[in-house]
């Protein structure tokens, strides 16, 4: 995603350093457009690296470090390949590169170290209270510095998230590239930067041990990060998508334990309840018995036969589908056949089951009874626009509720609310936002009133009460109201304004939300726990949970000893 320019970019690129930062030249397309898997067999292609190098910029002008004790210098990095992540914690494209950042960190442990450079898009995201608990949802665990000011940004004449920038052993800037799917481009060329340090003999193989913010913060409470939650009236059941820590919680709408399923640990594993095992769950829909999730981490729908308490995947193949061609469907294909990319939330009408599709700006359909899938609105492209379904534009679709005859969707992305017909036919509107404007992705605020000057700040959830429209308004931490009959966006509650000196915030980033019998359950994601609303006294409360507790520490998590 640009920082300048909304338009996202659909190729990959190497550049490589000038003396002055300013001619930067594109490697040889053959090793950019055809990458293949390194292994001990199949060693990382070689890529022609300059051999003139200027000094890297230093990492001036951030204005906080986490995970680690004080701030870093290059200095203090000498000896070491040094990667900087250029990236913000809303944008689905950064959150795509993050396994392969520790998948090279797990490669070469005592030879690489990554820094991430978070440069913010969002007020909200300027806030290192923010970035912090990103680290900790995200399990990233190399040093972050809170880049609010874009100074490192600006340093390394970046444009675009998630921006990758590599310096040598000795301290010498090589080069950057942007966009996904670049993890044989980075392969490649710190194996080499390792060799050549080596051959220099200045490669520097001591282990750093950093202070990781997870130390600290552990995820021992009984929710951790929950991102979506689904209330069953019908069945007094509330499921919770207790996202990081990767397990679906089942409890009575008073909080009462039902069911746990997943043991705490990300991973990809159908089969009994007690074996299943998921990599940040997200949206849910249910259809009788049948609990669907979306586990986003793995990029596909499970299905949870509530009853055999078994799981079995529906819809993807267990890894991100990066084919920009697959956003163009116009045909249901076999689900399970179909690779995914990021799916965010689930909602049914009728035998059929929508699909917030974030990583490809999408809304995609399901058909529950011939197991088939297709896009049903969107063009893949990055974008506020609307139109028919089919030329239309999402940006990172987080959100859906439906009041019978239409979708709404929370673009976050673009800090919209979206309209479309289940029907299929007819135009995609946008109530909240701003459609075609090229800036559209930066149009964002806290502003009530009529909705044409409505403003939003990455909104990932709505849902329908009373011919009404209620939004979990994220960044701005607040609750609001869309009344399209007086044409209106009114906050309910949240905010700064709302704080309680003794009791903290109201809200601290909600991303799901359900009604049942007159209350709002949600999902209050930074603060671990969900809130409940009574929507006609608007009184809030925290739902008591009881019986559920924290899944064991991972081992991993346990602080290095000294």
């Amino acid at each position: 995603m640009s920082r300048s320019d909304s338009r996202p970019q659909f190729y990959r690129r190497f550049l490589l350093a000038s003396l002055t930062f300013a001619g930067l030249a594109t490697l040889a397309a053959a090793l950019l457009l055809q990458p293949s898997s390194a292994t001990a067999e199949n060693p990382p292609k070689k890529v022609k690296l300059p051999e003139k190098r200027p000094d890297a910029p230093d990492l001036n002008g951030g204005l906080a470090w986490l995970n680690t004790s004080g701030p870093i210098k290059i200095a203090d990095l000498k000896g070491k390949v040094v990667l900087l992540d250029f990236w913000t914690l809303c944008c689905i494209n950064c959150i795509h590169i993050m396994p392969d950042l520790a998948k090279l960190e797990k490669k070469y442990p005592n030879e690489l170290v990554v820094i991430g450079v978070h440069s913010a898009k969002f007020e909200n995201e300027k806030d290192t209270r923010s970035i912090r608990k990103a680290v900790l949802r995200y399990e990233i665990a190399h040093p972050v510095v809170n880049d609010a000011n874009h100074a490192i940004w600006d340093a390394y004449d970046i444009s675009s998230w998630p921006s990758m920038a590599v310096i040598d052993a000795e301290g010498k800037y090589v080069g950057q590239l942007s966009g996904e799917g670049n993890y044989d481009v980075l392969d490649a060329v710190v194996a080499q930067l390792i060799a050549e340090a080596k051959e220099k003999k200045v490669l520097d193989e001591k282990p750093l041990r950093f202070d990781l913010v997870r130390y600290r913060e552990t995820g021992d409470t009984p929710l951790f990060f929950p991102g979506k939650v689904l209330a069953d009236e019908k069945g007094t059941r509330l499921f919770i998508a207790d996202s990081t820590h990767h397990r679906i919680v089942i409890t009575d709408l008073d909080g009462n334990k039902q069911e746990i399923i997943g043991t705490g640990t990300p991973g990809y594993k159908d089969g009994p309840f007690a074996a299943t095992l998921f990599d940040d769950p997200q949206g849910m829909a249910l259809d009788g018995d049948t609990l669907y999730v979306a586990d986003r981490k793995n990029h596909s729908i499970r299905a949870l036969d509530l009853k055999a308490k078994t799981s079995v995947t529906v819809a993807g193949i267990g890894k991100q589908d990066g084919e920009f061609a697959n956003r163009a469907l116009d045909a249901y294909v076999d689900a399970k056949g179909m690779g995914l990319n990021s799916p965010w939330d689930l909602l049914i009408v009728g035998r059929q089951m929508f699909i917030a599709m974030a990583g490809h700006h999408q809304i995609w359909v399901m058909d529950l009874d011939a197991k088939k899938i297709k896009p049903f609105a969107g063009n893949g492209r990055e974008h506020i626009k609307d139109g028919p379904l089919y030329a239309s534009s999402f940006a990172q679709p987080s959100g859906l509720a439906t009041d019978g005859q239409s979708l709404y969707v929370a673009d976050s992305e673009g800090s919209a609310i979206r309209k479309l017909p289940l029907s299929g036919e007819g135009r995609v509107t946008t109530p909240i936002g701003r459609p075609g404007d090229r800036g559209a992705l930066f149009f964002f605020g806290d502003k009530d009133g009529k909705l044409e000057d409505a403003r939003l700040q990455h909104a990932l959830a709505v849902a329908m009460h009373d011919g009404k429209l209620l939004v979990a308004d994220t960044y701005n931490s607040k609750l609001k109201e869309v009344d399209f009959t007086a044409g209106t966006c009114t906050t309910i509650l949240g905010g700064e304004a709302a704080d309680s000196f003794f009791g903290g915030a109201v809200l601290s980033e909600p991303a799901g939300m359900s009604v049942a019998k007159g209350k709002l359950y949600l999902a209050d994601t930074n603060a671990h726990r969900i809130r409940v609303v009574d929507l006609k006294t608007k009184a809030i409360s925290t739902l008591a949970l009881k019986g559920v507790e924290p899944p064991p520490p991972q081992k991993e998590w346990a602080p290095p000893k000294k």
